[in-house]
């Protein structure tokens, strides 16, 4: 047995399987039969469970993002591992388990990943998010003829995913695996932003400009933290409605009121002390920034298509001795068990922001559903559907 080979097999796994491929932007996501990947040292073989559907997804199908094609996307999954490979011994990782995907895969040797600083290994951007390959500088994907198919992420929406084992995290028996896909990204990404962004401290005020999937979870998660305000911000109000139930505190809609006025009215006219901005569009940082109080952290989280450019009243941020701090991701290997942690003893709410299940060959059908915001929280491909 060679290094690479797989030490720990499950039930017998098939040759081929079926994945919602990319190959072209003006074509979308086409449901073909593809060879099955299988782990290499340091990986696993999941069988997929449920695949989310995330705004970033979105940029690369439409183009906005460059990557190479073909290409699998999907990038927060759930499902049981099937296959380990070798160099597992003390991952703890078994087959048979059930396990969160996260989308945000550390490498574990890099620099910033022996500082624990997963959100920024060099590794998984310039090999994964730039080339669509895995950390020995290949895909696992393949067509039936061998042609190499690139893996954005784990690439999930497919019956089977490779992910590094740094990237996974152990579900127990009581997790519903279909709507805890959201669990690797939306729920991670805005546990991230509370964490380790804003560093949220107990009785804080909070804003969130945009109510989507992640906007959702950092609903929830601030409130948890302890924040004594959460405003939530959209410009739709059927976005807005289930806010209170994630523990929102007071919602606004900034396109029929002024959302600094309310939001100053709300508070005794300071503002609130941290605003999160999960879009990654130039409005909704303006309007987090509007909202913010002096010496306030404004922590944004949404990634827009392409290049986008928000402007910032220098002054202002200065003279009031407010912050700007992004945050990408979590750091999944302390984060992504906290997460599912979390949503096991019922503090995360995951359920209920999943609000549509599509079968893989409808998966293009929801990315449009979400490009045109019907989607409310978040759709999974239901892989059993």
């Amino acid at each position: 047995m060679t290094s690479n080979e797989a030490v720990q097999a499950g039930p017998t796994i098939p040759d081929t399987m079926r994945a919602a491929v990319l190959r072209d932007h003006d074509e979308g996501l086409r449901v073909e039969t593809i060879r099955t990947p299988r782990p290499k040292a340091g990986e696993v073989l999941i069988k997929v469970a449920a695949c989310g559907l995330c705004h970033s997804d979105l940029h690369v199908i439409g183009g906005a993002i460059a990557f190479p094609l073909p290409a699998v996307l999907g990038h927060e999954v759930t499902g049981t591992v099937v296959e380990l490979g070798p160099g597992n011994e003390h991952t703890g990782l078994e087959v048979g388990d059930n396990v969160a995907g996260g989308f945000l895969m550390p490498c574990g040797q890099c620099e910033a990943c022996a500082a624990g600083r997963d959100e920024l290994c060099g590794p998984f951007f310039d090999l994964n998010r730039l080339k669509g390959l895995l950390y020995d500088g290949t895909t696992r994907l393949a067509a039936l003829d061998g042609e190499p198919i690139h893996m954005y992420s784990m690439g999930g929406l497919a019956e089977y995913a490779v992910i590094p084992s740094t990237s996974v995290a152990v579900a127990p028996d009581d997790i519903d695996l279909v709507p805890a896909a959201i669990l690797g990204c939306a729920a991670m990404t805005g546990y991230g932003a509370v964490r380790r962004g804003a560093d949220l401290r107990f009785g804080e005020t909070v804003a969130v400009v945009a109510t989507g999937g992640v906007g959702t979870n950092i609903v929830q998660i601030a409130r948890a933290f302890g924040a004594s305000q959460v405003i939530a911000i959209d410009v739709d109000d059927d976005k807005l409605a289930p806010m209170p139930g994630y523990g929102a505190t007071a919602v606004v809609n900034s396109v029929t009121h002024d959302a600094r006025e309310e939001v100053l009215g709300l508070t005794g006219g300071k503002g609130v002390d941290v605003a999160f901005e999960a879009l990654g569009i130039p409005a909704t940082w303006t309007t987090a920034l509007d909202v913010l109080a002096d010496g306030g952290r404004m922590v944004p989280i949404g990634l827009g298509a392409g290049v986008q450019t928000a402007g910032v009243e220098i002054n202002r941020t200065v003279r009031r001795s407010q912050s700007i701090l992004g945050s990408y991701g979590a750091r999944t290997r302390q984060d992504l068990p906290a997460v599912v942690d979390l949503a096991a003893r019922g503090v995360i709410n995951y359920k209920d922001v999943v609000s549509r299940r599509l079968p893989l060959a409808e998966a293009g059908a929801g990315y449009e559903a979400l490009r045109n915001r019907e989607i409310q929280g978040r759709a999974v491909v239901d892989m059993s559907l």
